[in-house]
């Protein structure tokens, strides 16, 4: 008896035409220089209220970092559900190294990555052979042992079930008579937004070298049918691990950043399931295996939260898990897919129109 398997197209020797990368990587300058100058501008038109502007635009650029080290993993095939701990050990890897070395963020933050990514290949090199459901709830429970062992580690290290706390990266002095006080408040915030802006920088530049290289295809192989990859010479296990190692290095990073932010990390906050949620829902809302849909889903999911919250202040959140769920129902491509699909019904319209 034999099995039909899907038919998938052979993985070129390489990957999308280098105009291509080129291209993605001029509009990738272009999208980071509107970002840099995003606080001045906010400042200029808003003055005060720039500051609650620029602390929503700072949760959108992690969320957006979030989604779409996600992504790179659901590029595969795989339902992970590993993200929090992930986050979790690049934010007390960088607490921890300040603690026992005063490392500045400069150091911790590539340190945690590191460690993060480092936990990912003991991780998928046990798990990563299992499929489906079976992967996912490997990897949440890796998350739950990763928090366990940090809680019983020596409390001058990690602090115990409390956590321990980290200082500010940025620290504006006000000088009287030069400034008002709420320019300290957005002089921080504005620090804070640029090393988010690098962080997404570097998580779409490493989504853009996948997309236009060949392990675009292989992944693509890999999630289509495993078995169909293998025989045209595609490594299942190792592209899978190759993508679960990038995508921690990615989020342990920004669990470092956030760490300074808010001040603390602790064990049931720093390795909530919530970030593993955000994680997941994000890229699904904005458009699956593609750099740009995160992004627009993250900033579209940010400013709508921050709407809810101000309209309805006592079930904000049961309202927005209400538009996500309706989102995903009728939108199962995502804000991508649906903007391809208006554009095609328009041209085909116009196309009609002409003809007529």
């Amino acid at each position: 008896m034999s099995v039909k398997a899907p038919v998938a197209a052979p993985v070129p020797a390489k990957g999308r035409p280098r105009g291509g990368l080129v291209r993605d990587l001029v509009l990738l300058v272009v999208f980071a220089a509107i970002l840099v100058a995003l606080p001045s501008v906010l400042r200029s038109l808003f003055g005060q209220a720039s500051v609650s502007y620029l602390s929503l635009a700072i949760r959108a650029v992690g969320l957006a970092v979030l989604a779409l080290s996600w992504d790179i993993v659901a590029r595969t095939g795989q339902l992970s559900l590993a993200h929090a701990a992930f986050y979790g050990a690049g934010a007390y890897s960088a607490a921890v190294l300040l603690k026992l070395t005063g490392a500045p963020i400069w150091l911790s933050m590539p340190v945690a990555g590191v460690v993060a990514a480092l936990l990912a290949l003991v991780l998928g090199a046990a798990t990563l052979r299992l499929y489906g459901i079976y992967f996912a709830i490997a990897s949440l429970a890796f998350t739950e042992v990763v928090k366990v062992i940090v809680q019983s580690m020596p409390f001058s290290i990690t602090g115990g079930t409390v956590g321990t706390n980290l200082p500010p990266l940025f620290r504006p002095v006000f000088v009287a008579g030069e400034m008002e006080r709420w320019e300290v408040a957005f002089l921080r915030n504005q620090g804070y937004f640029l090393v988010y802006v690098g962080v997404l920088v570097l998580t779409i530049v490493i989504s853009l070298l996948i997309q236009n290289s060949r392990l675009r295809h292989a992944f693509t192989a890999v999630r289509t049918n495993e078995f169909v990859a293998g025989v045209m010479g595609v490594n299942p296990a190792r592209n899978k691990l190759i993508a679960f190692v990038l995508s921690s290095f990615i989020v342990g990073m920004l669990g470092a950043v956030e760490a300074h932010r808010f001040g603390s990390v602790n064990p049931d906050v720093t390795f909530s399931v919530h970030t593993t949620v955000l994680a997941l829902v994000t890229p699904i809302f904005g458009g699956l295996y593609t750099t740009v849909g995160p992004i627009l889903a993250a900033g579209v999911l940010s400013g709508l939260e921050e709407t809810l919250k101000r309209v309805l202040s006592d079930g904000y959140l049961v309202a927005y898990g209400v538009v996500l769920v309706v989102s995903i129902l009728f939108m199962p491509r995502g804000l991508v897919g649906l903007f391809k699909k208006l554009t095609t019904r328009s041209r085909t319209q116009s196309g009609g129109e002409h003809d007529g």
